[in-house]
């Protein structure tokens, strides 16, 4: 143990972020071991409060920890992200770990594989530390439709965290881990980082590859990266990207440079600051926007307001899309191959008895509604037409992108709201996801970044988009929108109360 070692260096490295922890520990002043506990105490301090993990993989994590720690006295380099807590969410294949996406129907599962995203984070020295909460099979936006009970939201305990990915982005704004994996179909990676205070990235569709990511909606779920920092989101996620020959969507050429030009400014980036959404979001979300674009032109950037109007058709064209492929895919969970199986007289029961037991109320929903739409006699009237509409949205963002480097947006209409304040209106809850949508429906990045908090002191975050792998220019004007927030948006926060 060296003279920097101890919790008090740990709590301090962890606090201080990926980069810091992975550059200690790969230097030798502190060993993973070290670090590792103190994110698992951290963890049992908080977890009866926040709710976060699903599980905690203690033993896994100290003999992963102790492997970085031997390949470190030894004088090899353990990898980018050395010793680095790391949070999964609960829909990644973990090899030999129960993987229940939140729902009753994959109990006692096993997956026999890891997720690519898994074993890239393994072979960079990372430590996964548990499996995160989220709304069932990723749908929700509030992490109320969680089998095993909602996680809440660390700046204010009576307030979701959002959704679904919410267990992750809770543990990252609360100081847990410094960093964390979620999956995005709707919004689920940026609408949980603008609810909590924190940077969440969803990168290009086929940038990072989703082999051992359950799927929900497979031509829109992306996963992506969770920080309290630009930086550290993109550190994480230039290790998880890059092509995997698994997974057919995959890009077929290297994954781009993150962060060389983090911190090359805004000067002659042109803005355009979308404005189809202001009627739908709360003041406190519009301004932060507003306030926003004016720091970016402050620092030599081209601001401008741009309309969109196709951008509004991404709510209604993904809730006929994603169930309808949310539909197809969960048909395999019949009660025979995995999970939990209900006996009845017949198969055909068995499959009803099991899926009526196994599977929540929004999930049963968002099947049902696409079956509907992919029914005989529907699918041009429905599915056709969302399709359609899709297309439109993808065309608007690539005029847009004719004339803008980036587009600038609200994350969420709007801060964290309470527990129970919209599970009895699905269509409320769904608008959560108004200005995250389209970005998944055109499969371009987006990374949603904490800029202010609004009346009730409760972080609100800003929308940058970009075209398709154009993280690179993306992330360095999200950068930008991070230099100009105030210290007060910054985590971590302890349970209840903000101590950034």
């Amino acid at each position: 143990m060296t003279a920097a070692s101890g919790p008090a260096a740990a709590g301090e490295l962890l606090d201080a972020g990926t980069a810091a922890v992975a550059a200690a520990v790969r230097a030798g002043e502190i060993t993973a071991t070290e670090v590792l506990e103190e994110a698992l105490e951290r963890v049992r301090r908080h977890e009866e409060s926040l709710h976060c993990f699903n599980l905690v993989m203690a033993d896994e994590a100290a003999r992963a920890a102790e492997a970085v720690d031997t390949a470190v006295a030894a004088g090899r380099d353990p990898g980018r992200l050395a010793g680095v807590p790391v949070a999964l969410k609960d829909n990644l294949c973990t090899n030999g770990i129960p993987t229940t996406c939140s729902s009753k129907i994959l109990e006692g599962w096993r997956p026999p594989y890891d997720a690519t995203v898994v074993t890239r984070l393994r072979e960079a020295g990372a430590i996964a530390i548990g499996k995160t909460n989220l709304d069932e099979f990723a749908m929700g936006s509030s992490t109320e439709n969680s089998a095993f009970g909602p996680t809440h939201n660390p700046w204010d305990l009576s307030r979701v965290p959002g959704g679904s990915s919410g267990g992750t982005s809770a543990a990252v704004a609360a100081g847990l881990v410094p960093v964390g994996l979620g999956s995005d179909t709707g919004g689920s990676i940026r609408q949980p980082a603008s609810l909590c205070g924190v940077v969440g990235i969803k990168p290009t569709y086929g940038l990072v590859s989703r082999y051992g990511l359950i799927a929900f909606a497979s031509s829109l779920d992306q996963i992506g990266t969770f920080a309290p920092r630009v930086a550290d989101a993109a550190l994480a996620l230039e290790v998880i990207a890059g092509h995997d020959p698994a997974d057919s969507t995959s890009f077929d050429r290297p994954a781009p440079s993150l962060l060389e030009s983090l911190g090359a400014g805004v000067e002659g980036v042109r803005i355009g600051v979308i404005d189809d959404f202001l009627d739908d979001v709360a003041p406190s979300s519009a301004k932060a926007a507003d306030d926003a674009a004016e720091a970016l032109a402050s620092a030599g950037a081209k601001v401008e307001r741009v309309s969109i109007p196709e951008m509004l058709l991404g709510l209604p064209a993904y809730y006929i899309i994603a169930p309808a492929e949310a539909s197809s895919n969960l048909a395999r969970y019949d009660g025979v191959r995995y999970g939990l199986r209900v006996d009845g007289p017949d198969v055909e029961t068995m499959n009803a008895r099991t899926r009526a037991a196994g599977f929540g109320r929004e999930v049963r929903r968002r099947v049902m509604i696409g079956t509907y739409a992919l029914s005989a006699g529907y699918y041009d009237a429905y599915y056709g037409q969302a399709q359609r509409a899709r297309t439109l949205v993808i065309r608007a963002f690539a005029a847009a992108y004719e004339r803008f480097d980036v587009l600038l947006s609200p994350t969420t209409p709007s801060a964290a709201f309470a527990f129970g304040a919209k599970t009895e209106n699905p269509i409320e809850m769904y608008l959560s996801d108004l200005c995250t949508i389209p970005s998944d429906l055109s499969g371009d990045p987006a990374v949603s970044v904490p800029f202010a908090l609004d009346p009730d002191g409760l972080p609100v975050g800003v929308q940058v988009l970009a075209p398709a792998l154009g993280e690179p220019l993306m992330l360095q004007v999200a950068a930008a929108v991070e230099a100009a927030a105030p210290p007060s948006v910054r985590g971590p926060v302890t349970p209840g109360g903000h101590h950034g």
